[in-house]
């Protein structure tokens, strides 16, 4: 099954700059070969379900091994059997109907 999710990493203990944590996120991301966009506070990924979920154990996996000691994650996860729909499917739907 196909799943877009919009996840959301935070370590815990870091101090105030997660980045060297989220572009390790981004390094996985990209290892598993997933397609994925970085916004303001999180990444939108898609693919296939257990693909996307394997690959944020080892986002977890990857962050814990750089230090941090806690990391609490938000996920949205969205699936639909009517049709196949991607990312950028999504984003050319609302702009074509901004004008």
């Amino acid at each position: 099954m196909k799943v877009i999710v919009d996840l959301c990493v935070v370590p815990i203990g870091v101090g105030v700059s997660v980045s060297k944590y989220v572009a390790e996120c981004q390094k996985v991301l990209q290892e598993a070969g997933l397609e994925h966009q970085l916004h303001a506070y999180g990444t939108n990924i898609e693919g296939d379900w257990d693909e996307v979920f394997t690959a944020i154990k080892h986002c977890h996996e990857r962050v814990h091994a750089l230090g941090a000691p806690r990391i609490t994650t938000t996920i949205k996860a969205g699936t639909r059997t009517d049709r196949a729909q991607t990312m950028q499917d999504k984003i050319d739907s609302v702009t074509e109907n901004k004008n």
